[in-house]
């Protein structure tokens, strides 16, 4: 499965991260890839509000990674600093993919995409001029 979505605004990118949350399982991976400011956090958000995750998100990029409750647990991934895989499982967070109970949005995953299992949604956020963005969701 393809879909390509054009956004206007970062609250029509937040929006379709909430589209796609009620279509997301236990133990499903989003994998976010796209340049610094494309949007990845923005969607992120909003996949955290389809979740129905109540805490406001945070940014995991010192920390790395954030886990809230929702519908499902809700962990957030922010491999912006992080270089190899090896280094995720230093400090104990390789358990997150594949999640052992919950959805795990990987920003970044293009750093780690031999551990992105097999089944995961990719999504392609990329700059389209202005506000606007093109997101691609593979699965």
């Amino acid at each position: 499965m393809e879909r390509i979505l054009i956004t206007g605004s970062a609250e029509e990118t937040e929006e379709a991260g909430a589209e796609l949350a009620p279509t997301l399982r236990d133990g499903d991976v989003v994998a976010l890839v796209g340049e610094l400011g494309a949007g990845k956090s923005t969607f992120v958000r909003g996949l955290a509000r389809g979740l129905f995750v109540k805490d406001i998100l945070l940014s995991p990029s010192f920390v790395l990674a954030r886990s809230y409750k929702g519908r499902i647990p809700f962990h957030h991934l922010d491999l912006y600093r992080v270089r190899s895989f090896a280094e995720l499982s230093e400090v104990g967070l390789d358990e997150l993919v594949p999640p052992p109970c919950g959805v795990t949005a990987v920003e970044w995953a293009d750093r780690i995409p031999d551990r992105i299992p097999p089944g995961a949604v990719w999504v392609v956020l990329e700059h389209a001029g202005g506000d606007r963005r093109r997101i691609t969701l593979r699965r």
